[in-house]
This record gives C-alpha cells, structure tokens and sequence, in this order.
C-alpha cells in the first residue's frame, strides 16, 4: 500500500514538541503533506525538521509565523514545484508539489492551504479569488496524463454529512453555499473526487475543531482537510482514517492507503 497523511500543524515547531516527527515516522507513510507550518527556513535548522530517510522541502509565506506548506516524502521526486505561479498565492506559501514515476503511474501528490475567510471580509473575498484560480488551475491538471493527490486543508466542509452544527454555520465561511457550491463543481463537473469518502462514507468524521467551549471533547467538529484525487487514482484507494488517538494541533491527520 501507498500511504498518504494530509495535516494541518498549526505551528510546526509547536507540532514537533508534541512528538510529530516520532508519530509520522512511526506511520510508514510514504508521501506526508503538511499545512501551515508557520516557520521560515531560518527557523527550520534543527535536524528533527529534516527527518532521516525522508525528502523534505518547505515552502514557507512572506510574512513570519503564517501559512506555510510541507512535504515530506520517503521518495525522491523527479520534480518539485513550488507555487502556482500566483504571486498573491505564493507569498503565502500555500501550494508545494512532487511529482514522482510510481509503478509506471505518473503521479503528483501536493500539499495545499486554502485562506480561511472568517476573519474578515476582505479575507473571504480573497478566498473566492483563489476558488476562482484553483478552478482553472485544476481544469488544466485534468487534462494532463498523471494522477494528481492534492492534500491539504481546504477550509471548507463540502456536505451536512462533513459538520456537526451545519444548520448553524450556513452563514459562516468555510460552510457557505457559494462555497458548497464550488466544491460540488469540483467533485462533479471538473472530475476530481473526494477519496475519503470513496471508502469512509460514515457520519461525525471530522479533521478540525474549534479550541472555544468543548467542541473536542464533544466531538463538535468540521471535516475541511481533504485528498482531492483523479479517477485513476480513486480507484486505488483502499482504506481512509482520521488520527485522534493524539493532538498535535487543531486538526487531525487524514490517513489514506492507496493500492498503487
């Protein structure tokens, strides 16, 4: 099996103090993607940063202590890039990928950050400027011969099925209907699927919860982090979990065995 972890760390540093590095090891995973590390390179020098036997590569945001994406990979890539060629995107660090040649497949596998749009209004509509490049960005992807694995936090929870209060949040970012309505295109009419829910089609399976009132403890949470695939590789996905047995940040891992 080809395992694949997506998680938001909210800190990398922070993440690293409450064992991440020695529980990703522990995982056997081959491809882990990981969102706002909140670190520039300069902070990253310490060696558990860099983990033995893997490939690790950064992409950090502009401003200090925000955003920010990782991968770290038990296989050499054949290319890496960085950035989807947005400048207002990637100075916020928000998209890495790797494309490797696996068992004839040609796959790209990338870890992604989609703004959040709760703390202001110009924030939202920020959000819905990257909706609407991403659109375009992956209209392209499809058309190319690979299988793509785009991992990240999306900040968004696509159906009621994917959060507890959804009567309550449809006027809140990361639950609005032009939101909704985004990712129904994107798993309709642009050909990607959802490969947590190839395989998981349970209810109350969440990757994010709030740190106000006791929505941990009570299980009041969003699913928002996402491996959003191509066909070709949806059909390989053979099991899909999310991590709660430990914290390391606000988010939980997704964890996704592909029979590739």
């Amino acid at each position: 099996m080809f395992r694949v972890i997506s998680v938001n760390v909210n800190g990398i540093r922070a993440a690293a103090k409450k064992g991440f590095f020695e529980w990703m090891k522990r995982q056997n995973a081959d491809v882990i993607c990981v969102q706002e590390i909140k670190a520039q390179i300069d902070q990253l020098e310490d060696k558990i940063f860099w983990p033995k036997n893997y490939y690790s590569e950064y992409h950090s945001a502009q401003k200090k202590g925000y955003s920010g994406v990782a991968i770290y990979s038990r296989h050499k890539p054949d290319r890496v890039k960085v950035g989807l060629e947005w400048d207002l995107f990637d100075q916020e660090g928000r998209y890495l990928q790797f494309d490797f040649k696996v068992n004839n497949r040609n796959l790209s596998i990338a870890s992604i950050y989609l703004p959040s749009g709760s703390s202001k209004e110009i924030r939202q509509e920020f959000k819905y400027q990257v909706m609407d490049f991403l659109d375009e960005k992956m209209k392209k992807m499809r058309r190319q011969r690979r299988d793509f694995v785009i991992c990240g936090d999306w900040n968004i929870a696509h159906k009621k099925i994917d959060i507890k209060n959804w009567r309550g949040n449809q006027k809140n970012s990361g639950f609005l209907p032009e939101e909704r309505a985004w990712m129904d295109q994107l798993f309709g009419h642009r050909g990607f699927i959802d490969a947590f829910r190839e395989v998981n089609q349970k209810a109350d399976e969440y990757t994010w919860w709030s740190n106000r009132g006791q929505a941990w403890a009570n299980n009041v949470g969003w699913r928002i982090d996402y491996q959003v695939v191509t066909p070709g590789i949806a059909k390989a996905a053979k099991k899909a979990s999310i991590y709660k047995r430990k914290r390391f940040s606000d988010h939980a891992p997704l964890i996704i065995d592909y029979d590739i």
